[in-house]
């Protein structure tokens, strides 16, 4: 009984895993790739498209040895054998040719033209997906911090860090590949060179909001189907955008979504411990910058180098930042959470004034954020190369090193994570915006 159902768990791992079903899900979507269509099979087997099990990753840039395979669903009678310019598909007026908005962050690839069908979806998709990127995180905490509520704010980026320190240490002990292109379009490239199990895209994507959602019920007056559907939504909007974008199979998104489920549910009942330890406790800024600078050295011991260290490097580096702006804001009394009694908060009314409040503060608190950030950037990296005797004509080769990437994020973040909770109210307070 026991290994009929191991028997049947992996059969439906493997068949979740096959990318072959994100090319189908593509092309009902109205993505349709430009690979030429290959004119025989070869003898002695079939491609990687047809082996969906575990594979390693590519090291370097460009097309896969078997690019010539057309993208459509190989074996499959419902699906166009080829989803590209040839056979069936018309390039009209309603198709657009297109390529990857952001080149491959390691390598350099600039991805194959594709083509859009849908342009409502590849918008939509688009904009899921960049819920899960660098910059949304760098608006969206500040943000609520700043004009909401900053207690959720500091503790959602807790969980955040936590979320894509072991999701991304998770894909360097499993190390699959992103799905095989072709049959899949690349959409995206920029992630392109990591590992890819378990989406960390649909761990953020699903930790944020439902953390959001759990932290604000009861806090905060709203009606909780209101507020459990927009958790949903937006996950599910993330989740399945990283399936268009050809960058994960449906596997892997799933996994995604149950792994920050099980980390939601270790942290929900310690948050609060979390949080009152990092404001009250007089060591814990060395026990803050220890721990965190730990698990990054565990994290990028785990393999090569790859953009997914300076993601997991950047998320540490913002928690401890953070963290330790926390502390000062407590003990220098800055930090002023709303009384118990005064509970649940009700949203203001909307008035010009509580606009203009709530878009300057945004405007030169994010001003602040990103000056911080490209100074420290252009700063810290020549310092780095120069300690370490590496030449800094190249950024992008420098940032290979471990030790130029890892410090380089975790000082660079650390400082942004501290602007944004600390310094950023200072000044609101010192132009009266507070």
């Amino acid at each position: 009984m026991a290994n009929e159902f191991v028997k049947t768990f992996v059969q439906t791992c493997n068949y979740l895993q096959d990318p072959r079903h994100v090319a189908r899900f593509q092309y009902v979507c109205g993505v349709k790739g430009t690979f030429p269509v290959k004119p025989s099979k070869p003898e002695g087997g079939d491609s990687e498209t047809n082996c969906p099990g575990l594979r390693k990753r590519v090291h370097h840039g460009g097309p896969s040895p078997d690019a010539s395979v057309d993208n459509g669903a190989a074996g499959d009678a419902t699906a166009p054998q080829a989803n590209g310019m040839q056979g069936d598909v018309t390039v009209g007026p309603d198709t657009t040719r297109a390529k990857p908005l952001r080149r491959n962050s390691l390598t350099g690839d600039v991805g194959q033209e594709f083509l859009i069908q849908n342009k409502f979806l590849f918008y939509l998709f688009t904009f899921g997906t960049e819920l899960g990127n660098e910059m949304f995180f760098i608006v969206f905490f500040p943000f609520l911090f700043w004009n909401i509520d900053a207690l959720v704010s500091r503790r959602l980026i807790v969980v955040w860090a936590w979320n894509l320190f072991v999701g991304q240490s998770t894909k360097d002990m499993v190390r699959w590949s992103r799905p095989a292109s072709p049959p899949v379009v690349k959409v995206e490239v920029f992630y392109n060179s990591e590992y890819s199990m378990p989406s960390t895209h649909a761990m953020t994507g699903t930790a944020i909001p439902f953390c959001l959602f759990m932290l604000t019920y009861g806090r905060w007056q709203y009606p909780f189907l209101f507020g459990f559907c927009v958790a949903l939504s937006w996950s599910v909007l993330v989740c399945v955008s990283r399936v268009y974008m050809g960058m994960h199979s449906i596997l892997e998104v799933i996994t995604g979504f149950l792994f920050s489920l099980l980390i939601l549910a270790f942290f929900q009942p310690i948050l609060e411990q979390i949080d009152n330890f990092y404001m009250t406790n007089h060591f814990a800024p060395l026990v803050i910058i220890v721990s965190h600078v730990s698990l990054g050295l565990v994290a990028f011991s785990l393999d090569s180098w790859s953009t997914s260290r300076g993601d997991t490097a950047q998320a540490l580096g913002t928690g401890v930042g953070a963290a330790i702006a926390t502390h000062v804001n407590y003990q220098l009394g800055l930090l002023l959470d709303p009384p118990l009694s005064s509970l649940p908060l009700t949203f203001p009314s909307i008035s010009t004034r509580l606009v203009a409040l709530a878009l300057l503060r945004f405007l030169i608190g994010v001003g602040v954020i990103l000056v911080t950030r490209m100074v420290m950037k252009a700063v810290t990296i020549p310092f780095l190369c120069r300690l370490f005797g590496l030449p800094a004509d190249d950024v992008r080769q420098a940032r290979q090193h471990m030790k130029v990437e890892l410090p380089y994020r975790y000082i660079v973040y650390s400082v942004v994570g501290f602007s944004c909770v600390c310094v950023g109210p200072l000044i609101f307070r010192i132009l009266n915006l507070a």
